[in-house]
Order: C-alpha cells, then sequence, then structure tokens
C-alpha cells in the first residue's frame, strides 16, 4: 500500500511538472523565435515479484509472480527546433532566418542555424529571435539590448537604422550603398546541448566548436529583411495536452487519495477491533 502511495505520488508531480512546461510555452506562443519544449517521460525500473514461501509455487520449481511498476517521472525537456512560419512587420531591424539545407550531425540529427550575440557578461548566446533595434551608438542589438555579432565575432555597427540585409546575410547602408558588414550565422550540429537560458536565448554547453554557416558551401539559408519568425508552439494542441496533464493528476490524486482512506481505516478501526 505504501509503495502505491509513492507511485501516484510521483504520477502527480510528474504531471505537475509537464504543466508548468506547456504553461511557459503557451505563455510565448507570440514569443519570435520561440521553440517549443517536450517533454520526455521514463518510467522508474519495475521491481521483480517474487512469492515467498509458498509450497505450491516451491513445488512448480518456481517462484516468480511478476513484475510491478514504481512510478513515472519526467526525464528531460528539450526544445523542439522546428523552424516557424514567418510573418511580414516591415520593420527594417526585424530578420527571419529561413534554414535551408543543413548537414546532419554525428548522431543523425540536421544542425540548426542560430543568430549569435553576445550578453551583457560578454558570453556568446545564440537565439531564433530576429527582433532587433539599432542603439544610440549603431550598433545591432536584441530588444533586450545584447549586441548582435559579426562573422568575426565582434559586435556589428550598422550606422543606424537605414540599411539593408542581403539574402546572404551582408549589411549594406542604404544611403552609401557600401556594405558595413556581415551578421553572423551560427552552424550548432548538435542542437541536443543547448540549454535556454531565458529572454529566447540558447548557451551551447557541448565539447564541439560551433562553427559558421557563412561561406560554408553545404549549408543554405535566407535572411529576409522586415519579417520575424513566429514561434512554433501549436496552441490548440498545446490547450489539449494541457487539458490531459490536468486529468492524468486528478487521477493520480484520487488513487492516492483511496490510498489514505485505506491507512486511515487501517490504523483507527482495525487497530481499535485488535
Amino acid at each position: 500500500m505504501i509503495r502505491g502511495l509513492y507511485t501516484a505520488g510521483a504520477g502527480m508531480i510528474t504531471q505537475q511538472r509537464r504543466q508548468e512546461m506547456l504553461t511557459d510555452n503557451m505563455a510565448n506562443a507570440n514569443t519570435p523565435g520561440y521553440k517549443a519544449d517536450q517533454a520526455s517521460m521514463r518510467a522508474f525500473p519495475n521491481q521483480l515479484i517474487r512469492a515467498m514461501g509458498t509450497d505450491h509455487l516451491q513445488r512448480h520449481g518456481t517462484t516468480h509472480v511478476g513484475e510491478l511498476s514504481t512510478g513515472v517521472y519526467m526525464q528531460e525537456r528539450t526544445p523542439n527546433f522546428r523552424q516557424g512560419d514567418i510573418y511580414e512587420t516591415f520593420n527594417t531591424t526585424d530578420l527571419a532566418l529561413l534554414q535551408g539545407v543543413v548537414p546532419a550531425g554525428d548522431n543523425g540529427q540536421e544542425g540548426m542555424l542560430f543568430y549569435t550575440v553576445e550578453n551583457g557578461d560578454g558570453e556568446v548566446r545564440y537565439t531564433r529571435n530576429g527582433n532587433f533595434t539599432v542603439d544610440g551608438a549603431g550598433f545591432l542589438t536584441t530588444a533586450q539590448g545584447n549586441y548582435v555579432l559579426d562573422a568575426a565575432g565582434e559586435r556589428l555597427n550598422v550606422g543606424s537604422e537605414n540599411f539593408t540585409v542581403t539574402a546572404d546575410g551582408q549589411v549594406v547602408n542604404a544611403l552609401t550603398e557600401q556594405p558595413v558588414g556581415q551578421i553572423n550565422v551560427a552552424l550548432v550540429m548538435d542542437p541536443d546541448q543547448l540549454v535556454k537560458v531565458g529572454n529566447g536565448f540558447l548557451r551551447y554547453d557541448g565539447d564541439g566548436e560551433i562553427q559558421t554557416a557563412i561561406g560554408n558551401g553545404g549549408v543554405t539559408f535566407q535572411l529576409q529583411q522586415g519579417f520575424l519568425e513566429r514561434s512554433n508552439v501549436d496552441a490548440a494542441q498545446t490547450v489539449t495536452q494541457m487539458m490531459t496533464a490536468l486529468r492524468n493528476f486528478e487521477a493520480n490524486q484520487r488513487v492516492l487519495q483511496a490510498y489514505d482512506r485505506s491507512l486511515e481505516r487501517t490504523v483507527n478501526d482495525i487497530g481499535r477491533i485488535g
């Protein structure tokens, strides 16, 4: 009976964490470039049940009864890097990154392309959110004030908002028609090593070097100025999953309450009769 309490409790905790993940997805349904998280559920190792001291089973040469599940847990939440739809904003500082042909890594998974930015601590972060702006010094930054980096890993100074961006990421001054820089597009061959750190940014925790897609003949991409990439959250599907998680939580809750009532009777009623 106590084992059943733990099993039902594990199910409740799992569904609560899944609900929190789905809530995060819904909250970012309108965040440009946001990648929805998906949950990986795992069962705790099953316990092998054997009968002890049962003459009938022992006479037939076996005491094996079966296996008992000991609960479930949410092992991890991983981003779904599927590209979202793009929409037009008519803002010259908005850039949508359209991924074309990208080679697969050693694990067979296709690599992903990202913008590279520098956070307030001088660390490199990656994002698909192209909702950029130009600060007072003429640097291209994110909405949070993080600097967008060029192909050399330096802060990209575009001078003003009067610039155009070619499909391959080259920035051209709209007044002088002279190139002023190259927006870097990073190629991450193992996206599973990326960790969300807030504000649409990702940190790379892998061992390999992050390559640039600029000048890489095996990679095709396109930057579209005046457009943004939508979040890839499917709102209708997410609401359905939230309802399912709630129902599963309530089912485990009812099981837990049933065990609680049984224990109460065991302690109070049976104990009093004895």
